[in-house]
């Protein structure tokens, strides 16, 4: 793993006003050209811990206040985390489980996960297999992508909140991407007529060329205001209820404070 830590960049019902409580996972079942963990994710940055000591870190976030246990790119280690999950929650473990992902897992282990995880926070990255393929060395994506998460949304339902934190559900990140390459607007049109407009959904404006994106034409530049206009005029279309949409003017803020576009979550 690479660290662990109170975290207050994730969004509104997450971070709350005590931090996720997470644990970033070294390394990354996606490629992603453009990732801005390359360092843990691609370079592989971090330690081995086993799977006592998970335990422990765990306790040491919720016992320190955090508001759920959030646990990012985790698919490749989620036996082991299962295993660690099962050993602090012997030890009185009450807040919730945050499954952090790409949304590249596959349908046996979010299966095998039913009952264990709270939230799920899957990212719905692509609606093209030629645009994932290229530039996260993912074949195959939309399709295991969307069945994924209709399993996700069939175990958790809609998102939950308590006083403004996430109890349980499914929050669905997605990230608008420069040239229309993560075809945002297909991705909206599928969680609506599969989903439903009742589902939360985190609309994030913060891409960057990072790590490799530099050396891509299409993905070396920060995404323009008519690109995510159309977006946002998507998300009313259809006329999403529950969520946030990230402001874009200005640089990214770490604290993602948001923009809700409705109180019924």
């Amino acid at each position: 793993m690479y660290s662990y830590s109170p975290h207050y960049g994730e969004e509104p019902p997450l971070s709350g006003d005590k931090g996720s409580g997470t644990i970033f996972f070294s390394h990354c079942g996606m490629k992603c050209v453009y990732c801005q963990n390359y360092r843990f994710s691609q370079e592989g940055a971090g330690r081995e811990v086993a799977i006592g000591r998970l335990a422990d870190m765990m306790m040491e976030l919720a016992d320190g206040g955090c508001h759920n246990i959030n646990l990012v790119t985790p698919t490749h280690y989620a036996h082991m985390i299962v295993r660690a999950l099962r050993i602090a929650w012997m030890r009185g473990l009450s807040v919730p489980v945050v499954y952090n992902t790409g949304g590249y897992d596959s349908m046996e282990t979010i299966q095998l996960l039913e009952g264990l995880v709270d939230i799920y926070l899957p990212d719905m990255r692509y609606s093209s297999d030629e645009m994932a393929r290229r530039y996260s060395g993912a074949p195959g994506y939309v399709s295991n992508n969307r069945l994924i998460v209709k399993e996700m949304y069939r175990q958790v339902g809609n998102l939950r909140l308590e006083k403004g934190v996430a109890l349980k559900g499914l929050l669905i990140r997605l990230l608008v991407m420069p040239a229309d390459i993560s075809g945002t607007l297909d991705t909206l049109d599928f969680i609506a007529g599969s989903i439903g407009t009742g589902a939360a959904l985190s609309v994030m404006s913060q891409y960057y060329p990072a790590y490799k994106a530099v050396r891509e034409k299409e993905l070396a530049r920060r995404i323009t205001p008519e690109e995510y206009r159309v977006v946002r005029e998507r998300v009313d279309e259809h006329a999403f209820r529950n969520g946030w949409v990230q402001p874009q003017e200005g640089s990214f803020d770490g604290r993602f404070s948001g923009e809700r576009f409705d109180l019924n979550v």
